[in-house]
């Protein structure tokens, strides 16, 4: 599995005409919500970390680790994505599963912490 550092200087505050604070990085969007109580999570899975793969999930304990309850979209360019809506305030531990069989790390979590399995998962801080 090829492991990658967060990349802490490409992301941005941004503000939108619509009052919502938008934290941008190169494999996850955060588009918090008015009311600061949830926050839309766009994830990106590069097609170089896909490697041809017919189907790839985010599975996290925001959906109690279930392999099929976020299957993300194949876009023509081989990239895949998802949009998830996340209360706000905490971290979340997730992998992506490619094709049922292989995990792997987003490359630009905002950090990674320890797991059982003697890997490490990613965490997105929401």
């Amino acid at each position: 599995m090829k492991k990658m550092t967060p990349k802490k200087e490409q992301k941005e505050e941004l503000g939108s005409a619509a009052g919502e604070n938008v934290a941008v990085a190169e494999g996850l969007k955060k588009t918090y919500l008015k009311n600061r109580s949830a926050c839309r999570v766009a994830f990106f899975l590069p097609g170089e970390a896909a490697r041809g793969a017919r189907k790839v999930a985010v599975v996290g304990d925001f959906n109690g680790w279930d392999r099929n309850a976020s299957v993300m979209k194949k876009q023509k360019d081989g990239t895949f994505s998802l949009t998830l809506e996340l209360p706000a305030n905490r971290d979340y531990r997730f992998k992506y599963l490619i094709d049922d069989t292989q995990w792997e790390n987003d490359w630009c979590a905002d950090k990674y912490v320890k797991n059982e399995f003697g890997g490490e998962d990613s965490v997105i801080e929401v």
